[in-house]
């Protein structure tokens, strides 16, 4: 099969960065590989990839699909004739653009897509980021020839003879962070005598992490260190309020140039969700973990975990982030050696190439 071969590829799922991110990197990765591949994202309507996406230059159908509440709601009524509805489409989408493999990453869209492709005998495969899987690959998993994974011990969950460990993909551009740490510390508006704490909640901020800070903010104010903290959307107008007399403290609703406040911090203050961890692994720097603890199954707990144990990452609970956070950050931030060695444990967790790794797998697999 040569190079020039054009191939049609459908990526689908999203509902967070955490989905978005990984599709984006598995994408790019097969336009260099193929740079004549064509490239169609099928996500759910009026989830963030039906803006992210198009946004990156990418083309994205979307479907009329949302997850089963957790707790008795009104809104599961409507499920079974969403999940028709999105079966429907799905399978209109995939006779119509005839793709030649399907790559599910995970999300609500990811379900439907790739039953259809499977049924209509076009070879699927998964990317699963976490160390527990989400409910929409577990069911998929039979249906897939082959499941990507970012952990081992997967297979007490997937068919062992399907799983293939490759880490996760990540923006490429996020992690090259190399001689820009001056650029950073201008762009942020910060000083460089003094240490730099950034603060992300996801790409949709995180109320714990947020309230942390507001419920201490004269103590982080007053703190030996400066701070860049993305706040999302629901808490930026507390935060602008609050840090209005504190120059120490920028907050961002949204930071798109990741690879400047990654450059410029030297310590990160996060939520563990796995492309978080893969992309702060990658750039090997020290960081207080502060898993939600309403991901499903609690996995990002578990991500987490697996970090802590090794002496990479300090973990706070999202219950005692406001009684924890901030004592635990002013016992690192000026603990040199700390630093050092956190920095260097969670560096050998780094992986920067699983979206080519991705890629070959998913060409392998197109007849």
């Amino acid at each position: 099969m040569g190079h020039k071969k054009n191939i049609r590829v459908i990526i689908s799922g999203g509902g967070t960065g955490g989905h978005i991110f990984p599709a984006l990197a598995i994408a790019r990765a097969i336009q260099k590989e193929r740079p004549l591949a064509e490239i169609l994202f099928v996500g759910a309507k009026d989830k963030m990839e039906m803006e992210k996406i198009p946004e990156a230059g990418y083309n994205i159908k979307g479907l009329w699909i949302s997850g089963i509440q957790r707790q008795l709601s009104w809104q599961n009524l409507s499920f079974p004739f969403k999940l028709i509805s999105s079966l429907w489409n799905a399978r209109r989408i995939i006779k119509e653009f005839k793709p030649d493999i399907a790559i599910g990453v995970g999300g609500f869209a990811s379900g439907p897509t790739l039953k259809m492709a499977a049924s209509l005998g076009i070879p699927c495969l998964i990317q699963e980021q976490n160390s527990y899987p989400g409910i929409t690959n577990k069911l998929l998993a039979k249906h897939v020839k082959k499941i990507c994974v970012a952990y081992e011990g997967m297979e007490k969950f997937f068919p062992e003879e399907k799983i293939i460990l490759t880490g996760n993909p990540i923006r490429k551009n996020i992690i090259d962070i190399e001689n820009k740490k001056d650029k950073g510390i201008n762009f942020f508006k910060l000083k460089t005598d003094k240490k730099t704490i950034l603060m992300v909640g996801g790409s949709l901020g995180a109320q714990a992490i947020n309230n942390a800070i507001l419920s201490h903010i004269q103590d982080w104010g007053n703190l030996e260190a400066q701070m860049i903290w993305q706040t999302g959307k629901m808490g930026i107008e507390q935060a602008t309020v609050a840090t209005k007399n504190i120059s120490s403290i920028k907050v961002h609703t949204f930071i798109k140039e990741m690879d400047l406040a990654y450059a410029a911090a030297d310590l990160i203050i996060s939520r563990a969700g796995a492309i978080a961890i893969s992309e702060i692994s990658a750039i090997g720097k020290p960081v207080i973990f502060v898993p939600l603890p309403t991901a499903a199954e609690d996995h990002q707990t578990k991500n987490a975990q697996k970090l802590v144990t090794k002496n990479a990452a300090v973990l706070v609970t999202n219950k005692n982030a406001e009684k924890e956070l901030f004592v635990t950050t002013k016992k690192i931030i000026n603990d040199e050696p700390l630093l050092t060695s956190m920095a260097n444990e969670i560096k050998k967790f780094g992986v920067i190439d699983a979206d080519d790794i991705i890629t070959k797998e998913a060409l392998k697999l197109i007849k």
